[in-house]
């Protein structure tokens, strides 16, 4: 099993110590009854926030409130960003809405070979 980094104060050194997403073509988020509920593709833009679900897939399996809150931690200073300017940053949205209560979610990571 991955290790849990620790976070530090910048999203960039952070994403420094995740594992590489070379390989990797999206992360899907489902729902309790499996629907597909959310999508991070590797595209230009959207890779920081794939290398973080990709991880918290390895380190937590699920997208529960524990997972969430260290995702938030990983995002460093672009969470109070994403708490002030909701809409901004979908990705930490969707964190936060688990966070205060929302439903769990399961992360499905799709290799670029599976697409």
């Amino acid at each position: 099993m991955p290790t849990k980094i620790a976070p530090g104060a910048s999203f960039k050194d952070n994403l420094a110590l995740l594992p590489p997403i070379a390989g990797l073509d999206r992360v899907e988020l489902l729902d309790t009854t499996g629907n597909v509920v959310g999508l991070i593709e590797n595209q230009a833009g959207k890779q920081g926030s794939l290398a973080v679900y990709a991880y918290l897939a390895e380190v937590f399996g699920d997208l529960d409130a524990d997972a969430a809150e260290h995702a938030l931690a990983v995002f460093a200073e672009l969470t109070p960003d994403a708490r002030a300017r909701p809409g901004a940053h979908p990705n930490i949205d969707r964190l936060l809405e688990i966070v205060s209560g929302g439903p769990a979610l399961q992360i499905r990571v799709i290799a670029a070979s599976e697409a």
